[in-house]
């Protein structure tokens, strides 16, 4: 095996530089006196001094290091890492768009806010709900967001009375910190046999203090909630609002609008179900459409649309409206991330309304041709239909003392970015598969000779597994002392930190 290459800090030599800028002449004041001793570094950054050959090399060898979705299939369940259409980003690179300032005037974002109108309205027609913002900055926002209309709603209409929040125990683990955030208290809902919500553990959890219930569907366990209309009505019953996680809506686009069937408010995740770029911190989008009795609550500014008359002729208008004195106020400076919002609107555009549901029929029948394939090797915890994602266990290599996670580190080593495993957490030893709708078949085909092939392995040389992965430049590290002592800072060249 070749020696591992040396670190760019390695590499460093003092002195060593990529660009020499000019001198700064004499006319001028020194950066000492532009910059004020209170924002001046006590210490130099220790960053590596090489030539610019050698950090060209170093990023493109990083690059190459990475897992990622134009590289490898990367079937993460519940992430939904599919590709990215390049036009979007030509789209959102465009100047007219790109180098608008959010600071300008209303007459100069006509064209911006236009966008940001049509997109509302999409996601409105799309979700069967009546309003939507587009402010908040990733789907767990969108989640908080829609909690904090909630609560001022019921504390307008009883205030003090309403204190908690359903969730099923497959939720995201998002759901109950939102709750809290926004100054709920969760409470359990337990799953069925089934792997949908248990109905009787869910009405006996209903009660006058009952603010509103956190559903995912179709669920973390990639199932649809059959009984979902029920449920709604019987929180609508007792005054609560039902609230959905859009997190899975690519499963459902096209096919059905959470508002036909009972939801009052929820929140999209652009970057899953409308292919924005996922991951690497963001940045994201999480939208929220609600019905009429919660739109008042929404944050500001509003969108809003007019027909204005001037000298005899009618125009339309975009304007942002900050006058809601319900609202809950501004949850994103400015309007949001609009070159997300932008990228989501592209690729809405060149679908069109009947190829969003055939993206929705494709998801669904990827994650069943998995499903198929598998079931025999691998356990299927619930026997309920899969929509797009599916949830087997790693019960039957338990045998030969094989995890989820040795499954997924011998992936890496066949060439495969692993998927989620041990979420949902009501699911032992949990590989949670999300191939997307954007995998061609002879994609879907290689990713389960390779599951295929781990399942024999575990059989026959469980070992091999259980010290994968061997191909690459990091092999299987300690997770636990990793978690407990990591290393948080980079070695100099001087063995300093």
């Amino acid at each position: 095996m070749n020696a591992p290459l040396p670190t760019v800090f390695e590499i460093s030599s003092p002195g060593r530089r990529g660009v020499e800028p000019p001198p700064i002449p004499a006319t001028l004041p020194s950066l000492d006196a532009c910059i004020p001793a209170a924002a001046r570094r006590r210490q130099p950054v220790q960053l590596p001094e090489v030539g610019e050959l050698d950090a060209i090399r170093h990023y493109t060898r990083l690059s190459q290091l990475n897992m990622g979705i134009d590289t490898h299939f990367y079937p993460l369940g519940s992430c939904t890492m599919k590709y990215n259409p390049r036009v979007n980003e030509v789209v959102a690179g465009l100047p007219g768009f790109k180098k608008v300032h959010p600071l300008a005037e209303e007459e100069e974002l006509q064209g911006w806010l236009e966008v940001f109108y049509r997109l509302e309205r999409i996601l409105a027609e799309v979700s069967g709900l009546s309003h939507v913002t587009l402010q908040p900055a990733a789907g767990a926002h969108g989640e908080l967001t829609a909690l904090m209309m909630i609560k001022a709603c019921h504390e307008e209409e009883e205030p003090g009375k309403r204190t908690a929040i359903l969730v099923p125990d497959s939720a995201h683990g998002t759901n109950p910190s939102s709750c809290t955030m926004a100054g709920f208290k969760a409470l359990e809902v337990k799953s069925g046999a089934d792997g949908t919500v248990d109905l009787e553990d869910f009405r006996a959890k209903l009660s006058p203090e009952v603010a509103g219930m956190m559903i995912t569907n179709p669920n973390t366990l990639g199932i649809f909630e059959a009984r979902i209309a029920e449920i709604s009505a019987a929180l609508h019953k007792i005054g609560a609002f039902l609230y959905m996680d859009g997190a899975n809506m690519n499963a459902i686009l096209g096919l059905t609008r959470p508002g036909d069937f009972g939801v009052d408010i929820m929140h999209f995740n652009l970057h899953k179900t409308f292919s924005t770029p996922h991951g690497g911190g963001g940045p994201g989008a999480g939208p929220v459409a609600c019905n009429p009795r919660l739109a008042p609550y929404l944050p500001v500014p509003r969108l809003e649309k007019a027909e204005v008359k001037e000298g005899g002729a009618t125009r339309t208008l975009y304007r942002l409206n900050g006058n809601c004195p319900k609202s809950i106020g501004k949850v994103r400076s400015f309007f949001g991330q609009s070159g997300i919002l932008l990228r989501a609107l592209a690729y809405v555009a060149a679908h069109g309304p009947e190829d969003l549901r055939r993206v929705s029929e494709a998801a669904v029948l990827n994650a069943n041709y998995i499903r198929a394939r598998l079931k025999k090797e691998y356990h299927l915890p619930y026997e309920t239909p899969s929509m797009h994602e599916v949830v087997f266990t790693a019960k039957h290599q338990k045998a030969s003392e094989v995890r989820a996670l040795d499954i997924a580190k011998r992936l890496i080593d066949l060439g495969f970015h692993p998927p989620t495993i041990y979420f949902p957490l009501v699911v032992a030893e949990a590989l949670m598969i999300e191939p997307t709708e954007t995998e061609s078949r002879e994609t879907l085909e290689a990713f389960c000779r390779a599951m295929l092939a781990i399942a024999e392995e575990a059989r026959t040389d469980p070992e091999k597994l259980r010290k994968a992965p061997v191909k690459t430049p990091v092999k299987r590290l300690d997770e636990v002392r990793a978690v407990k002592t990591p290393i948080l800072v980079c070695p100099c060249a001087d063995g300093s930190s």
